[in-house]
């Protein structure tokens, strides 16, 4: 007879018996964890998952509403960027102990709990919001390729294909290879910004008053219409597929206090990473409020505009090169991760694996077919507006993916003594409930201009 669980939570076998194989199989429980370490070797190795997450509240989509809150309002809206990185925080480590304490990601969940139906149109509207992330990463890639190197945005539209070739060659090297790139990418991106910041000699009393909460948000309704846009663009649904899965490739001890550990270090190392997420987006609004705000132009909103605009204004070439590479660099990290988690999604909700290679060509082709139709037909302009279109559908179908990450991880079934405690139950129901009430408002605002 086996020993009972005290803290009544589904071991690793019940998978198996539950006709559900391991999330991520080929890199599940792949990386070891050294046991009887200094706390900051097993913290290293815990390194990694919340960057790959951390990509997704950087991604293209986001810049454009940064660009245009700093142009307009200069530095009033960084209250709003700080905030909705303390939701994804909250949200982000509620995704990761699923993950570690039940064995199973947020997909299977769903379809463990779930009727067929329901699991049906939770995919549905998953694989959507993918795509959609797919989409703002084929435009901001091919915008960055365009100026950078003048490459029609037809040709970089079509150009974005070939980095199927790139996850191929990272998929025979490993989930750690996966994560090491992202790293690097998400390096790159900081010390871009961080030389751009320091080109563009931001007034810091503006900034730090900036980080403040002011009533004039609610009151200015062309402020509100910003900040909604800009929380809306942060907490990405797909991410939260991904963190409750990627962080089972650790290789941890089936213990409460071995869950208890994954736990705690799986959240610093979110945290740290999505500090860094908070530090990026901040830095693009700021650049934006102290070169374009203070000179009066605040009517720059596309992300191409703040390129060109960037050289004349700080009066050098430098600052506009690097505001592209970190674009490159965005468009690309966020691609990877989109591939990861649709294979997540996939198999999660529907137990049906294919080959990753072959999903991420679907995906991509998903993204690239609209994207080529729309550059071909209305130019640069119809790219951005179908990047802004991009973001709506990710806000459709956040509510799908926040509401049941709450309900699971708050049950005591579920979870056992690992729930989440009166204090965050309700903290994260009314980030829940702020994300949707708002996302809805941005929807509605949004067709209105269509």
């Amino acid at each position: 007879m086996s020993k009972r669980n005290p803290f009544n939570t589904p071991s690793r076998e019940s998978l198996s018996t539950a006709g559900m194989a391991p999330s991520l199989g080929e890199a599940h429980s792949s990386m070891k964890v050294p046991q009887n370490a200094a706390w900051w070797k097993k913290f290293l190795a815990f390194v990694g998952p919340g960057y790959l997450v951390a990509v997704g509240y950087m991604d293209p989509g986001n810049w454009a509403t940064d660009i245009a809150g700093g142009s307009q309002f200069g530095y009033t809206l960084l209250s709003v960027i700080l905030i909705s990185n303390l939701m994804a925080v909250v949200l982000q480590s509620l995704a990761g102990k699923l993950g570690i304490v039940t064995g199973r990601d947020l997909a299977q969940a769903c379809r463990e709990r779930f009727s067929m139906p329901v699991v049906i149109m939770l995919w549905v509207l998953c694989e959507l919001a993918i795509a959609a992330t797919d989409l703002a990463e084929v435009i901001g890639s091919a915008i960055a390729l365009k100026l950078l190197f003048n490459i029609p945005m037809l040709y970089g539209v079509i150009i974005t294909a070939v980095d199927v070739l790139l996850i191929l060659v990272l998929q025979n090297k490993g989930f750690r290879a996966l994560e090491t790139l992202v790293i690097v990418l998400m390096a790159t991106i900081a010390l871009c910004f961080g030389i751009d910041l320091f080109l563009a000699k931001p007034d810091m009393g503006g900034v730090l008053h900036g980080f403040v909460p002011s009533t004039e948000i609610l009151q200015n309704p062309a402020m509100l219409y910003i900040a909604i846009g800009i929380i809306g663009a942060t907490v990405m649904p797909h991410n939260l597929y991904l963190h409750s899965s990627i962080v089972q490739t650790r290789q941890i001890e089936q213990t409460p206090q071995g869950k208890k550990e994954a736990i705690r270090y799986t959240t610093m190392d979110s945290t740290i990473a999505l500090t860094l997420a908070l530090f990026i987006n901040a830095a693009i609004l700021i650049v934006s409020a102290a070169v374009f705000h203070s000179a009066g132009m605040t009517q720059v909103a596309e992300i191409a505009d703040a390129y060109h605009l960037l050289t004349p204004l700080l009066g050098t070439t430098v600052a506009s090169v690097l505001f592209g590479v970190a674009l490159l660099a965005s468009g690309q990290n966020s691609t990877l991760t989109g591939t990861v988690a649709g294979q997540i999604v996939m198999e999660g909700f529907l137990n049906i694996r294919i080959p990753a290679w072959l999903r991420r060509l679907v995906t991509r082709l998903i993204a690239i077919i609209p994207a080529v139709i729309v550059t071909a037909i209305a130019g640069e302009h119809g790219t951005e507006e179908l990047l802004i279109l991009s973001q709506v559908v990710l806000s459709l179908q956040l509510p799908f993916a926040v509401i049941p990450l709450v309900m699971f991880t708050s049950d005591k079934k579920s979870m056992g003594a690992f729930a989440n405690k009166l204090w965050l139950k309700i903290t994260s129901w009314i980030i829940a409930a702020v994300i949707v009430v708002l996302n809805v408002y941005l929807i509605i605002q949004t067709i209105a201009l269509f």
